[in-house]
């Protein structure tokens, strides 16, 4: 997977909207991050992508089963996808659970605002 997937996959998505350049870079729903990226001006720490998922056991399965890292910063919910050893259909899934996940949480409001 490389950050160009990362952002096709994003883009892909309904009312997803881009962050940066800047120190950290990210695609956001209704204004909530559901993907993120160290940016140009992080110190070249493009490693991968951050992404929440849907619990903490969640997460923490997927870092002992070596499919992902520990998310630097983030709460203990969200989880780091190496780009060097995911593929891209597992960033895919893990994007769009994201994404789910953060455009569930949006206010009722701000829900219907993306449907019309």
């Amino acid at each position: 997977m490389t950050r160009a997937d990362v952002d096709k996959i994003c883009a892909a998505l309904p009312e997803a909207t881009p962050t940066g350049p800047g120190e950290l870079d990210s695609w956001k729903v209704g204004g909530k991050m559901f993907a993120c990226m160290a940016g140009g001006d992080a110190g070249g720490s493009e490693d991968g992508v951050s992404v929440k998922c849907p619990d903490v056991e969640t997460a923490a399965m997927l870092i002992d089963a070596g499919a992902a890292r520990k998310a630097r910063y983030f709460h203990r919910s969200w989880v780091r996808l190496p780009y060097e050893t995911t593929d891209a259909e597992e960033a895919d899934h893990r994007i769009r659970v994201s994404y789910d996940i953060i455009r569930a949480s949006l206010p009722a409001a701000t829900r219907r605002d993306l449907e019309a």
